[in-house]
């Protein structure tokens, strides 16, 4: 977990460092198309830190209470550093990232049953990407990210009408710990500067 920070802190200082004062940095709005048409909300900012790096900041809001019968709320923020290998906002890249996420949510194995876990999560790892220019303001930007996901939850089982109890036996909290993948999808970019 030091590693991973240290990384993530030493690409954005070295970033920094790299700066010329003089030379004007591009900034990205995005918005993630795969994950559009189904009502779950992915946007972010790219800022340009030097010739080949930059900061991404993006959040993400599944708002669906339900769905068939499943709770599939999920709020997450992430900050990444990414890497290109030939300019900025172009080509291929890989980046590190750190996040948050809150959720209220029916894990896989309890699909299709009464059950549900309500909690947060911290999340660090990596990603890879390939952003296409389209034209001078528009990006196609296709990325696959993943790593650790250490959670702390609640477990719930519905208890008809409206109500439930917790089916868990701990104490405090349940802790969950997996390697995942986390985020993923086609970003549409324009470019305000």
């Amino acid at each position: 977990m030091r590693r991973f920070t240290s990384l993530l802190l030493a690409l954005s200082l070295g970033a920094l460092s790299a700066q010329e004062s003089d030379s004007p940095k591009s900034l990205y709005l995005k918005g993630n198309a795969l994950l559009a048409p189904v009502l779950i909300f992915n946007v972010g900012a790219e800022y340009q830190l030097s010739q080949r790096q930059t900061l991404q900041v993006d959040a993400l809001v599944s708002p669906w209470k339900s769905f068939r019968g499943n709770h599939m709320q999920v709020y997450m923020g992430h900050v990444e550093g990414r890497h290109y290998f030939r300019s900025a906002f172009d080509g291929l890249y890989v980046g590190v990232n750190a996040g948050f996420g809150l959720f209220d949510l029916t894990k896989w194995n309890y699909l299709g049953t009464d059950k549900f876990q309500r909690g947060f999560n911290f999340m660090f790892g990596a990603s890879l990407g390939y952003q296409w220019q389209l034209n001078e303001k528009w990006n196609l930007d296709a990325f696959l990210g993943g790593g650790t996901s250490q959670g702390l939850y609640h477990g719930y089982e519905q208890v008809p009408p409206d109500s439930w109890i917790r089916y868990d036996e701990a104490e405090k909290w349940n802790k969950s710990g997996e390697w995942l993948p986390y985020r993923g999808g086609l970003m549409v970019s324009y470019k305000l500067n």
